[in-house]
């Protein structure tokens, strides 16, 4: 009996309903929309064994900044066989040059590591049911005309230019800014993803701030569902608790190499966006 054959291909559109399922088989919430939004960002590649897609993974760039990777799941009747590795090696291939960033799973850490990737931190996901709570009076809704001050302040926070990533998303979302002297100096997203909508990134320069530009949204939304990814180290967490927001688990954000890191330290991304693709 001939074994069958693992393919490493493309990602395409026509992949996308195999891979809802898979990412439904892992317990992830993502929908149809969701793959689309990633894929549309991203180049990728699927693992195909006897026509059935049994693996993804996904590879967003910002430019020659960097590029996180994203969407790293094995049919678990495949595990054990080497097929993370390979797929990672085909993301690896597609990155080029440019530095790394990408969530692990405690399961899939140990491969990462050897992939030369070094723990940075932690993120802590929340979601449930928004309370009930008054909107912050010095946040507004975004306009057009604030969405370069928008994307040049991410940059200088996230260390990369994601203006294509949030010109996608102001297209299926909405922003809320803070303003200071009249120009933009803090901003939030929110939009639909999974079981509802995910508030992120937001960009403060402060706790204080970044409660504000939350609080714009939740305030609109008493009662849905939302989802905010942030780290330990913003002090979020808590406060979230509090909001009806419950800490639901996470992951470990790694780097490939652990090079500087170019974003200003005087303005915080506390709300992480690319955990929310993947």
């Amino acid at each position: 009996m001939q074994a069958s054959q693992i393919e490493i291909v493309p990602f395409g559109p026509d992949h996308l309903e195999a891979a809802v399922a898979l990412s439904r088989q892992a317990g992830w919430p993502h929908r149809t929309e969701d793959w689309q939004l990633a894929l549309a960002l991203s180049d990728g590649m699927v693992a195909v064994e006897d026509g059935k897609v049994v693996g993804t993974v996904l590879v967003t760039p910002y430019k020659e900044d960097c590029a996180t990777i994203n969407m790293v799941i094995v049919d678990e009747t495949m595990r054990g066989r080497g097929l993370g590795r390979k797929l990672m090696d085909a993301a690896l291939l597609i990155a080029g040059d440019r530095p790394l960033r990408l969530v692990a799973t405690t399961a899939g850490l140990p491969l990462y590591q050897k992939l030369g990737f070094h723990e940075t931190g932690t993120v802590a996901q929340h979601q449930g049911l928004a309370g009930d709570i008054a909107a912050s009076a010095e946040t507004q809704a975004a306009t057009d005309a604030d969405l370069p001050a928008i994307a040049a302040l991410d940059r200088l926070a996230f260390g990369a230019d994601r203006e294509g990533l949030l010109s996608y998303f102001a297209g299926i979302g909405a922003f809320a800014v803070l303003r200071s002297d009249g120009h933009v100096s803090g901003f939030a997203c929110l939009r639909p993803f999974g079981r509802g909508e995910v508030i992120g990134p937001v960009v403060a320069a402060d706790l204080g701030q970044a409660r504000k530009l939350i609080e714009h949204f939740i305030a609109r939304r008493p009662g849905r569902f939302l989802r905010v990814d942030t780290t330990a180290e913003t002090g979020l967490s808590p406060w979230l608790v509090e909001q009806g927001l419950a800490h639901v688990g996470g992951g470990i954000t790694m780097r490939k190499p652990l090079v500087r890191d170019t974003a200003d330290p005087t303005v915080t991304t506390f709300a992480l966006a690319s955990q929310a693709l993947g």
